[in-house]
């Protein structure tokens, strides 16, 4: 049955910095400035060359963010499209989360990718004040503007909500309903993601785990502010429960995002293989099944030459 189906992409990131000039206390990715260096294109070529197209349908451009005045952002920004463009040339769909980018940098790299991203995270400022206390581009009305743009631009996008950083109920309650409010002008938010705070190795602060015991809660809120057309995603890593896990999804979630070999945002946390995630939906009664980083609806929102390219591209 359609309502019995959990999606997922077939994914592999590519991560063209870790160095990023934000310093969220709970962040297991980042790297100091000037400590990691740049992903070349030629050895991302080697990365891509290395993967099965049959297997792989989403390449996740996933960087650590360069500052607006940097005298490195225009590279960094070339850097960003010529991997979309590396991905697209070896068979592959892009799809970058890079942080807030201008209208201009934004409407660039729409030309080279079928979707792209941005946690909202949660719209309340007091966090500015604690776990984004140096982070300047965690600024929830900066996140906020960065999901209106896109809807502006025509991008198929994905956001969502990081669970368990300091907010309260009511923040969750209020950023569902800016991004639904958000969708309703555009139209063009595929999927939120709702993201359990996993304490990792590397953070700054010793931030406890989020209550996973909340999320079937917060699925069913989502889905409840939430437009119907937009998909309710949950990290399957993250969601250590099985109860929950399945809870969760009779709640509304429907889709597990990319599965990809290494979660670079939580390496302590690796995916379980796909045969045997597909295993345990079926004994709950449901089907798991691949999708592309780009839904439906959305291809004819895409320019041609990549219209073109899903279309001829097996899910």
């Amino acid at each position: 049955m359609l309502d019995r189906i959990v999606t997922y992409s077939p994914a592999f990131t590519l991560v063209p910095t870790y160095e990023c000039f934000n310093r969220c206390t709970y962040c297991n990715f980042r790297r100091d400035i000037g400590t990691s260096g740049w992903l070349s294109l030629e050895a991302a070529a080697k990365q891509l060359a290395a993967l099965n197209p049959q297997q792989v349908r989403e390449i996740l451009i996933l960087s650590g963010e360069v500052a607006p005045n940097s005298p490195q952002r225009s590279h960094w920004l070339a850097r960003l499209y010529d991997l979309a463009v590396l991905a697209l040339a070896q068979g592959f769909l892009p799809h970058t989360n890079a942080g807030p980018l201008s209208r201009a940098e934004m409407a660039a790299l729409k030309a080279v990718n079928v979707s792209m991203g941005l946690m909202l995270e949660q719209l309340t400022p007091k966090l500015l004040e604690t776990v984004h206390r140096h982070a300047p581009s965690k600024d929830p009305q900066l996140r906020l503007h960065q999901l209106e743009q896109a809807g502006e631009l025509s991008i198929p996008f994905t956001t969502g909500l990081l669970l368990g950083i300091g907010e309260e109920l009511q923040d969750w309650v209020e950023t569902l309903t800016a991004i639904a409010k958000c969708h309703g002008r555009w139209g063009h938010i595929q999927e939120v993601i709702l993201q359990p705070h996993s304490p990792g190795q590397q953070q700054e602060a010793a931030l406890p785990p989020f209550d996973l015991r909340q999320l079937p809660n917060v699925v069913r809120w989502g889905r409840s502010l939430l437009p119907e057309d937009i998909t309710i995603q949950i990290p399957a890593n993250l969601v250590t429960d099985p109860g929950v896990f399945r809870a969760c999804l009779e709640a509304g979630a429907r889709d597990l995002g990319g599965i990809v070999p290494l979660d670079h945002v939580n390496p302590n946390y690796p995916h379980t293989d796909v045969a045997a995630l597909r295993e345990q939906l079926q004994a709950w009664g449901w089907e798991l099944v691949p999708r592309l980083p780009v839904y439906p609806q959305f291809v004819d929102w895409l320019p041609p030459p990549l219209r073109e390219k899903v279309r001829g591209m097996p899910v």
